[in-house]
Parts: structure tokens; sequence; C-alpha cells
């Protein structure tokens, strides 16, 4: 066999591609448990972070069995779906926003997960949201206290945003502003995020990030759609 003519140079390539990209695929295919069992403790960890529970990735199991005492689905009127265990966690909601983006989901059949937690005797309400950023994606958690309006605590992140700008949101000098304010006022949604609208002055409302305007009020608008889908569903347990 000649090593130097151009038919071995291309069959060595083509074997090499092959070999190489079996590897690659049986690869992906042996580690993807792993990577979906990563996904859903680090999801654990965000959901048990917003009720200030700071975990490992290998407790996170134990502790969301500790904390977590129901998950409860509503649709987008308010109206429960499912108490199933585990039915909320199920629900990705990134992905039915990404659909519905797309024109590719109604509104109607979005899914709205609820965990309802208990920490030292006090009941909390963790609610996950998705939104839009300047660059991408954005996600949180946002716990609210018994009197389902207060906020507790709250956990953001991102895909895409500029570090230093928007994707100061999962910084804690901006999530630890959401802590006591509150979502509804008069029976309204009227949380707002704007320069200058944080302070003892406004209940209702956090800075925003400097020189992030855009990547802020994707958070607002988050919160404000989310928190008005579940009005409803929080009036109805309330009464």
């Amino acid at each position: 066999m000649d090593k130097n003519s151009n038919g071995y140079t291309f069959g060595f390539a083509i074997v090499m591609v092959i070999v190489v990209g079996s590897l690659l695929s049986l690869a992906a295919v042996s580690l993807k448990p792993f990577q979906q069992e990563n996904i859903q403790k680090e999801k654990k960890q965000n959901i048990l972070a917003s009720i200030n529970v700071v975990t490992s990735r290998s407790e996170a199991d134990a502790l969301f069995s500790e904390y977590v005492k129901k998950q409860v689905v509503i649709n987008n009127q308010g109206e429960v779906v499912s108490e199933e265990d585990g039915s909320a966690f199920g629900i990705d909601v990134k992905k039915e926003y990404k659909e519905w983006k797309a024109g590719a989901r109604e509104e109607s059949k979005l899914n709205f997960p609820l965990f309802v937690c208990n920490k030292d005797g006090e009941d909390y309400y963790v609610v996950p949201m998705v939104g839009t950023g300047l660059w991408g994606p954005i996600w949180g958690f946002v716990s609210l206290k018994g009197d389902l309006n207060t906020i507790f605590g709250a956990n953001f992140d991102h895909k895409t945003e500029t570090p230093g700008l928007g994707a100061e949101i999962k910084e804690s000098i901006f999530e630890e502003q959401f802590s006591g304010d509150q979502i509804y006022a008069n029976g309204e949604v009227a949380f707002v995020i704007m320069k200058g609208g944080g302070g003892s002055d406004n209940p209702n409302g956090v800075d925003g990030i400097t020189g992030g305007t855009i990547t802020s009020k994707g958070v607002e608008e988050m919160l404000q759609r989310t928190f008005e889908v579940y009005k409803p569903y929080f009036e109805k347990i309330k009464s």
C-alpha cells in the first residue's frame, strides 16, 4: 500500500471521521442520563435558593423532599390542572415559553408550575418564570410569603447577557432588592423595575441595572406577565 498516495490519504481521513464521530456519538448517548440528572439537581438547587436554602448538588434531592411539600400546576386561567407529586417539577417552562413565542403552542395550552414549601414552620410559594433579555432567554424563581404577595426571595439567571451589564440580574446586589417588596397593589400586579424605582418609598419596585435597561425591563415583563396568570389562583386559595 502506497501511504503517500491521494487514495490512502482520503481513505485514512474517512476512516478517522467515522471512528471519531462514532466515539463522540457514543459518549453523548452515554453521558445524557448524567446530564439530565445534573440539570434536575440544578433546578432543585435554584428552587431551594429562592427560599434561602443553599445546598450542594449532592444534597439537592434530600433537601428538596424536605422543604417542598406540594406541587401544583395551573393553566393560564389560574385553574388547577394537577396537584400530583412531581407534576410541577416535570414542566419545562423554558421549552413551553419558546414554543409559545414561536407560535407553536397556544397560550391556553401553557402550564404554570408552583412549588409550596415549608421552612421553619412558614409556608412559601415558589413561582418559576421565563422571559427575554437583551441577547436571549432569562429565567428565575421568585418565592412569596404566606400572604401570597410579599416577595421572600428571588434568583435569576440568563444565557447570553453581557457581563457587567444585563448579566448582573443573577448577582446578589440585584436579587436581594426584591426581598420584602410586594407584587400586587389593590388586587393588581404593580411590580416595576426602573431607574430609582426601589427603596423604602416604593414597596412595589426595585432599581434597574445601570447599563442593563433592556434586560431589567425583561425581568419586569417576566414578573408582571407571570404573576398576572397566578393572581386568580392566589385569590382563590386566600378566600
